[in-house]
C-alpha cells in the first residue's frame, strides 16, 4: 500500500489546476437512486478516501472467522462474502463508466441485474483474502485512473441505466457504495 500511496501524492501534486470541489457533482449529474451513496461522501477532494477504503473494508472483515463469510442475516440475503463480490461487481462496472464518460464516449450505457450476477459469482467458495485482494486491486487500478483525469473529464455527463451520469458521481458512488455496505455489514452481520 505504501507503494500506492506515493503514487497518489506524486500524481495529486500536479494537480493545482483543481479548485475544491471538482470531485462533487451536482444533483443534475446523477439519478436521485444514487443520492442515497453520494449524501455518505463528506470529503471535498475525494482521492485519498478513494485509495483508502480496500484497507477499511479489509479491517472490517479482518477479525472474522471464514467460515463465517457463508452467513446471512435473514433467509435469501446475501452472505457476507456475497456482499464483497457484489461490491467488487459494482467497483468493476462503476468503473467502466467512468472509463467510457471520461473519453467522451456517449453511447448509452445498460444497467445490470446485481441479483443475477451474485447468483452466479461463485463468491461463497472464496475466501476472504482473495475477495478482498481483488476489490483492492480493482479499487487500486480505478484510483490511478481517477488520478489521472482532469477537471473537464471528471465532470463529463454520459448515460447509464437511461440517465444522466457524471464522470464525478461515479467516483463518489463508488465511495458511498462501499460505504453503503459496510454499514450494513456492521448493523446485521458482525
Amino acid at each position: 500500500m505504501a507503494y500506492f500511496l506515493v503514487i497518489y501524492t506524486q500524481t495529486a501534486s500536479f494537480k493545482k489546476e483543481f479548485h475544491n470541489n471538482v470531485y462533487k457533482p451536482e444533483p443534475n449529474e446523477y439519478n436521485p437512486y444514487y443520492y442515497k451513496y453520494i449524501s455518505l461522501v463528506g470529503e471535498t477532494d475525494i482521492r485519498a478516501t478513494f485509495v483508502a477504503q480496500p484497507d477499511e473494508l479489509r479491517a472490517a472483515v479482518a477479525p472474522l472467522p471464514e467460515e463465517k463469510g457463508t452467513f446471512a442475516y435473514y433467509e435469501g440475503k446475501w452472505t457476507i462474502k456475497e456482499v464483497l463480490s457484489h461490491l467488487i461487481d459494482g467497483e468493476r462496472i462503476f468503473a467502466y463508466r467512468m472509463l467510457r464518460i471520461s473519453r467522451g464516449d456517449e453511447t448509452p450505457l445498460e444497467g445490470f441485474e446485481q441479483d443475477g450476477y451474485i447468483e452466479n459469482s461463485n463468491a461463497n467458495h472464496r475466501s476472504f483474502s482473495d475477495l478482498l485482494d481483488e476489490f483492492g486491486f480493482c479499487r487500486k487500478a480505478n484510483a490511478l485512473m481517477l488520478n489521472n483525469l482532469n477537471s473537464d473529464a471528471l465532470a463529463r455527463v454520459g448515460t447509464a441505466s437511461g440517465s444522466p451520469v457524471s464522470v464525478r458521481a461515479l467516483a463518489n458512488i463508488c465511495i458511498g457504495h462501499v460505504r453503503h455496505h459496510l454499514a450494513i455489514l456492521e448493523e446485521r452481520y458482525f
